[in-house]
């Protein structure tokens, strides 16, 4: 069974994704340091990125959706305000999950720990941003 879900606000999160990606890697904000610390170069060709970006869209799709689903199961379960089950449910994910991962791939990968905290700092607030849009516009007949 499939808990409610709200697949405007998913398709909303999913855009949110993009933008916090977008502002966050933007070369102004910590683009150029994340390019050094992960000896990316980014002079190359913009057609390159038209395959990472898809990918980049449909995983935002499949992590809006999973966190709107588990945010709903969350809010049956506790019973508490849809937003607050949201946030709770998004940090928790990300704690448990995300950075878990990533800290584990990083350390062997040999990946600067600077570059592990950007990554992880970059995954919190795009979950946080896509919990908030899942929290306030909850699936009808939930709340």
């Amino acid at each position: 069974m499939i808990p409610e879900i709200n697949y405007w606000a998913v398709l909303i999160a999913t855009l949110s994704s993009m933008v916090v990606g977008a502002t966050w890697y933007a070369p102004k904000v910590f683009g150029t340091r994340w390019a050094k610390l992960a000896k990316v170069n980014l002079s190359g060709d913009s057609k390159d990125a038209i395959v990472p970006m898809i990918v980049t869209v449909l995983v935002g799709f499949v992590t809006a959706w999973v966190l709107a689903g588990a945010t709903t199961i969350a809010w049956h379960f506790y019973d508490g305000a849809y937003l607050t089950s949201a946030l709770v449910t998004a940090i928790l994910l990300w704690a448990g999950l995300t950075a878990a991962r990533f800290i584990t791939h990083d350390a062997f990968e040999g990946r600067p720990s600077q570059l592990t905290t950007m990554n992880i700092a970059h995954e919190l607030v795009t979950l946080v941003v896509m919990a908030v849009i899942i929290g306030v516009w909850p699936p009808a007949g939930t709340v």
